[in-house]
């Protein structure tokens, strides 16, 4: 998948997605066929693209050999772990891409999501802010941390004088660009600007100062990379409670699929912990299976899958965006000549 615009975070810039797609049919019903999305983003992800390119023709091999779908045994694989629950889902409920029916995908409901802002010059960055704004998003989300803290803190300044907290909701992701003497200090400053949280505000793997972030920080703080690469419950038990943040973000395709996620939530309901799901830069085939399964909790928060239009390549859905909601167009057909070519 190529990007539109290059999109900055504070881990460089992404100018492409590497992505697969797994086909699933059934001998008995050769005509159905569920799909499913494995990607990663290079950088974050802790899988190489060489590694899943692997992987994937192996598990294919096994699975056309012997007919069984693996559904365990992929640790170490979150992406393809994702792409096979999504497609055997796919597959089960009828292959036409309603993995969880709904008032959402019966065109009924629709989800809250936050607009992204990513890294880049400062025009750019106000450029996207006024696009968002006129499109009539209650939550923006920006990407901090590859700026100088001051002109990340100028902009947001900016745009909270324009528009107070009651009117707009302000996310920051730091992506682990920060130290923790750093973080303490620009927390303090996102503070005074009623900025709602912090998301991954030094590198992950510091469990102590990051617990002491999140005990002493003045604005919530969220947990997203920290997350990753974590299989075994008792070590996500060990990891909520011993760092207690104050939010979770959950992606699907990072973390191994929805099962991985759900472990998770769990989690966070036990310790009164809040959680917003997020998609992982993942073509429409992946967003409208995170986008279905978000649905069926029901909250209200602004979640994070508003990624469908960053491609110059796409997969044509009935998935859209009006205002700050994304819907689902039960009349609208799927096109996937662009992945089947």
């Amino acid at each position: 998948m190529t990007f539109v615009r290059p999109a900055g975070t504070s881990r460089g810039t992404l100018t492409r997605k590497p992505s697969w797609f797994i086909f699933l049919t059934d001998d008995e019903s050769p005509d159905t066929e569920g799909i499913g999305e494995c990607s990663i983003i290079p950088g974050l992800s802790r899988e190489t693209e060489e590694k899943v390119d692997r992987k994937i023709h192996e598990v294919c091999r096994t699975i056309n050999r012997k007919g069984d779908v693996p559904v365990s045994g992929l640790a170490g694989y979150p992406s393809l772990a994702f792409g096979i629950e999504t497609a055997l889902t796919d597959l089960k409920t009828g292959g036409k891409k309603i993995l969880f029916p709904s008032s959402f995908t019966g065109g009924r409901s629709f989800i809250r999501i936050n607009g992204l802002i990513w890294m880049g010059p400062m025009d750019y960055l106000v450029k996207q802010v006024e696009e968002k704004l006129n499109q009539g998003f209650g939550c923006l989300k920006f990407k901090i941390g590859s700026l100088r803290p001051e002109e990340d803190l100028h902009l947001i300044e900016w745009v909270r004088n324009r528009f107070p907290a009651k009117e707009l909701e302000i996310r920051v992701d730091a992506n682990g660009a920060f130290s923790f003497d750093a973080a303490q200090e620009i927390m303090k400053k996102l503070a005074d600007l009623e900025v709602h949280s912090i998301e991954q505000p030094i590198r992950p793997d510091l469990w102590e100062e990051m617990a002491r972030l999140c005990m002493n920080s003045p604005i919530p703080v969220a947990l997203d990379e920290e997350l990753l690469g974590r299989y075994d419950p008792e070590e996500k038990k060990r990891l909520v409670t011993r760092i207690h943040p104050q939010f979770l973000v959950l992606k699907p395709g990072l973390l191994g699929g929805f099962q991985q996620a759900l472990e998770y939530i769990a989690l966070a309901k036990h310790e009164n912990i809040g959680w917003w799901i997020t998609s992982a830069l993942e073509s429409n085939i992946g967003l409208n299976a995170i986008a279905q399964w978000t649905f069926t909790f029901g909250s209200q928060m602004a979640q994070g899958l508003g990624t469908g239009k960053l491609y110059r390549q796409n997969i044509s859905c009935p998935l859209a965006l009006e205002t700050d909601k994304l819907i689902f167009r039960p009349g609208e057909e799927w096109n996937l000549s662009f992945i089947k070519s």
